[in-house]
């Protein structure tokens, strides 16, 4: 397994760098893992031989300095399109996890329990069918669009609820980092934790604005795992309010603990062309296991949230920005 960064420094600009204990070993006159799993597609080569030969031709940095943001270095959003971030694709699979599953039912059948939603019909679709046999194809699962690259956060930054947003809630899981060839197949470049973050009041009103409560910020980072293990991931979530935790909780992820198979949830993905188009990128997240929200827990701004997962690296931590501007109208002009 190799765990990967990517940093940027105010004079030298982009790198990437190898993870190693509590060092950075930056790869020489590499600016992107995008770059890196090109040269690997160019070469027939796995990327992580790729970045093998590349090891030790930059020098090393303090990792833990880095995290904190004690240093000139900052991490960049571990996988993005370095040139054009429209060409990269940020979307999810929801329903994946029976936690998320009840908490939408609570959502959208409180004043009538005993209702099933379509909600937890799509779940159960997923348990009935979202695990196929290899080489079939299974029940189709939730998707939902986010945004192009522009939206992505690192570890750090903050995430933001606009003006016009009703709230914003962490949601902690793991995402799928792709690159579509030349010849236009998908290809997994590896695996990053991450924050989905939504807008839960927004979804609560009705389901049908699920959509438009998916279109905020997300953040992924700080490292993309390479030939990482997805079987059964273990983590923990935290609110963090003036430094003390407010809210926290153990979370699974993981294909043990999902409604469907990786490989389901990927042909569902990228079984539409307009989703491999060669050069293009993909985030593409898996679907939480708990969420803060469900819980009663309403986020203010400068609470920051925290996400660790075992096998996935340093923790994800963001803040949260809440923007309390008036709301302005779009005007559209005619030409």
């Amino acid at each position: 397994m190799t765990r990967l960064a990517q940093l940027r420094h105010p004079q030298t600009g982009r790198r990437v760098a190898v993870v190693e204990g509590n060092q950075l070993l930056l790869l020489g006159q590499v600016d992107s893992i995008y770059r890196l799993a090109q040269v690997g597609l160019s070469e027939g080569q796995p990327l992580e031989h790729v970045v093998s030969v590349r090891i030790g031709r930059g020098k090393a940095l303090e990792y833990e300095a880095v995290h904190r943001g004690e240093s000139d270095w900052r991490l960049l959003p571990a996988f993005d399109h370095p040139d054009e971030p429209a060409r990269c694709l940020v979307t999810g699979t929801g329903l994946t996890h029976k936690a998320s599953a009840e908490n939408r039912q609570a959502m959208h059948a409180a004043d009538k329990p005993a209702v099933v939603t379509d909600s937890m019909r799509m779940y159960q679709w997923g348990l009935e069918g979202g695990r196929p046999a290899p080489g079939a194809i299974g029940a189709s699962p939730e998707w939902f669009y986010k945004g192009c690259g522009a939206i992505l956060r690192a570890h750090g930054e903050p995430l933001e609820v606009p003006p016009f947003g009703l709230d914003g809630g962490e949601e902690a899981e793991v995402a799928g980092a792709y690159i579509i060839d030349a010849s236009g197949a998908p290809r997994r470049v590896g695996l990053v934790l991450a924050n989905e973050f939504s807008d839960h009041k927004m979804e609560q009103k009705n389901y049908l604005y699920l959509a438009p409560s998916k279109l905020r910020t997300c953040a992924i980072g700080p490292e993309l795992i390479v030939n990482g293990d997805f079987s059964d991931a273990r983590g923990t979530v935290r609110i963090l309010r003036d430094g003390k935790s407010v809210w926290s909780r153990a979370y699974a992820t993981g294909e043990k603990n999902m409604s469907h198979t990786l490989a389901n949830l990927e042909h569902h993905h990228f079984k539409y062309p307009a989703h491999r188009r060669p050069g293009d990128a993909h985030i593409h997240f898996f679907g939480a296991d708990v969420f803060s929200f469900g819980e009663g827990i309403e986020l203010a701004d400068g609470d920051v949230m925290e996400i660790e997962l075992a096998g996935f690296g340093k923790p994800l931590r963001n803040p949260l920005r809440i923007d309390r501007s008036e709301q302005r109208l779009v005007q559209v002009k005619p030409l």
